[in-house]
Order: structure tokens, then sequence, then C-alpha cells
């Protein structure tokens, strides 16, 4: 059984993945499948199946965020998407501000559902921009256009509380007055349309992808390391000066308006993952445990079907490991690392797991704040983060 008497500001999520997609974009290393014939009846009862699963290992928990993933979870029916928001309301305890995101395309398949997606309950859209010139949005394997996408955000922002959007920089070519016209135009659009959030991406190859096939095979050329540094420094700046500052290294909102969601895994709050190549955290005994389904739709699919849920692998984390990755996550934010939320997670003080000279010597260079009450990357040490880890941690 879960503790039932976790408490703490990290929260506590539900995470719930469609894996499927109309077509594969060449960048993404996500489980995503294409398909045109998916039985949705038979996904709405395996979902549903494996919620109640680890909603009986989760008794007594409050549950602060939905977050539908994939893939591309727009093309869900919106009855699935509303019978999986009643079950977790069912299964755990909810507050009346439950912060409820799906993850869609702006492409007309998708806008023409917005109506539909809202009724069901979702209360935040997050929509898959990428690029806000053509050639671009082509060179990402994205089906839409500009205009498209203005068209569907516009639609977005009046039927949705909160719409966020992502742009992907650093891309071919792509020079930083270039990369500041296309961000002036994305942050007017904010201005106007009452936006509250954006995520800015810089484009990375994933080994697995088209796209990083093609780079090796030097199709393209990536923007340097000195213009890589300086595209993210001006984002950074461009995103404040209009009232978005950095939450964290690649998202940016509005006072109140960061994704809850995601702010439980940077916390380090629990969390379940449902459906196929889902990821959990959740705490057991005070143990906290890694859960992971398995990838493949079908397999998934057929393991819920025989017992009830499609988890691949479970292992209990060491009191190193959990400490670790509350270290990393943690110090992607702009808030960093609550020292006394880190010992009530970890079980240790932050001293037992850092190398203190080396937390003295990047407080002397200035990649790191360190308080009685938090440890904190500068933005100079978020952009070196690998980098100040290597270092810090003994």
């Amino acid at each position: 059984m879960t503790d039932a008497n976790i408490t703490g500001d990290e929260g506590f999520g539900l995470y719930v993945h469609w894996p499927f997609c109309l077509s594969k974009c060449p960048y993404c290393d996500f489980n995503s499948h294409v398909s045109d014939d998916v039985n949705q009846t038979a996904w709405r009862g395996a979902l549903l199946r494996e919620l109640s699963h680890f909603a009986a290992r989760t008794p007594g928990r409050t549950l602060s965020s939905i977050f539908f993933g994939g893939g591309t979870p727009s093309l869900m029916e919106p009855s699935t998407v509303a019978a999986v928001i009643d079950a977790a309301r069912s299964s755990w305890n909810t507050n009346d501000d439950l912060e409820i995101t799906l993850e869609a395309n702006p492409g007309t398949v998708d806008a023409a559902r917005f109506a539909d997606m809202r009724a069901a309950g979702i209360n935040r859209l997050s929509m898959g921009v990428q690029a806000l010139n053509d050639s671009d949005l082509r060179f990402l394997g994205r089906k839409h256009g500009v205009a498209e996408a203005r068209i569907a955000w516009r639609a977005a922002a009046r039927i949705f509380p909160r719409v966020s959007f992502d742009l992907i920089y650093a891309r071919p070519g792509q020079t930083v007055a270039a990369w500041k016209t296309e961000l002036d135009d994305a942050l007017r659009e904010v201005r106007d349309q009452g936006i509250t959030h954006l995520s800015l991406y810089q484009l990375t190859m994933e080994e697995g992808t088209a796209m990083h096939a093609a780079h090796a095979r030097g199709d393209f050329a990536l923007p340097d390391e000195e213009t890589a540094a300086e595209l993210y420094e001006r984002t950074r700046e461009l995103c404040a000066e209009n009232g978005l500052p950095a939450y964290e290294i690649s998202n940016h909102a509005a006072d109140g308006a960061a994704c809850r969601h995601n702010l439980t895994y940077w916390r380090g709050g629990d969390y379940v993952g449902v459906g196929p190549g889902a990821h959990g955290r959740l705490t057991e005994g005070g143990v906290t445990r890694a859960v992971s389904q398995y990838r493949t739709p079908a397999h998934w699919l057929k393991r819920v079907g025989d017992q009830g849920h499609g988890t691949q692998v479970e292992t209990p984390l060491s009191a190193r490991a959990r400490a670790e990755e509350l270290i990393m996550v943690g110090l992607r934010t702009a808030e960093g690392l609550d020292k006394r939320r880190f010992v009530r997670l970890a079980g240790q003080p932050l001293s037992a797991v850092v190398d203190n000279n080396a937390r003295e010597r990047l407080v002397a260079g200035e990649f790191l704040t360190d308080s009685p009450e938090r440890l904190v990357a500068t933005p100079r040490g978020q952009l070196a983060l690998n980098a100040v880890l290597r270092e810090l941690l003994i």
C-alpha cells in the first residue's frame, strides 16, 4: 500500500499516454506509433482498468493534475477522455482546481475537437506548434502550416481557460536575429490571445530518430555551441521582458500559470503513469519505486487484458538514486531545490550527497546560489547543467 499520509506541495499526478499519431515526426523519440485503425472502445477499457489498478495502490491520495500525453492524445475520442477524468475523480481525492492538460496538434483534425475536449473536462491545452515559418515546419515533419496554427491556437484560447504552445529553436541555419523575429511574433500572439505559457526547446538529435540519422550523414548542420548558447539566453530575456519568465530550463509562464503537472515531476512528487510506455513514481513504505509500462501498444493492451495492468519493470530506487534524481530535476527549475522538501523525500540532508567543496566553487563561479532554504542553478548554471551536476554529485 502507498503511504496515504504523504504530504507536501510537490503534488500527486496522473499521466495518461495515448501512443497513436497521424504521422511520425523525424525528431521525435517518444513512444508514438502511426495507426489509422484504433479500437477506441478497447483502449478506453484498458486505460480505465490500468488506472483502477494503480488507484488501488494509492488510496487516500489527493490528485493535483492529470496530463494526457503522447503520441497525439487529441486523437482520443472525447468520451474516452471524459471517462478517464471521471474515473480519476472517483479514485482519488481532488480539488476544484484540478489541472487537466491535453496535448494537441494545431491541425484541423484537432481543432475540430476542441469544444468537445473542453466539455469532457480538459482545462489546459498544450499545442505542438514547433515553428512559425512553413519551411522549417516541413523540415520538422509537421503537417500543419503557420496559418493553420494561428487559427488553431486562437480557437483554443477562446475555448480553454489555459493554453500553452511549443516551439523548437536552434534549427539548422537559424540565426539569433531570425529567432528573435519568430519569438517576437509568438509573444505578440501570447499577449493578444491571453496565452500564459510557452515551452521553448532547443532542437536535439535523439538516437533512433530519422533526424539523428540524417544529421549523422551530414545532411544538415545545427548551430554551433556559441550560437546555441546565445539563442538560449536571448529566449530567456525576451520571455521575461514579456511577462513570461523561465520557471524551468525550457518552460516560461505568466505568474500562476506554470504547469502544475510538470512541477510535480520537478519537485519529486509521486505520479501514476497509465498507458503504453508510461512511467510513474510511487512511494511505498518510505521507498520510491520507478514504474514503467510495456511500450508496444499491442503488448501493453494484452497484458492489461491478462493481468489488469501493463507494468514491465518496477524498481525500488536506492537512497542514492532517489537523492540524485531529486537534485537533477530540482536544479532544472527557477525555484531550485527546496532543502526541507529534499530531506523529507530523500531521507537525508543535501550535504550528504553532494561534494560540498564543489558546491562552494560552483557558487563562487556564479553557477549556483545557496541559502539555508534552497540550492538554485543560476541561468548560467542551467545552461551548463550537465557539467554542474557532474561536478556537484559525489
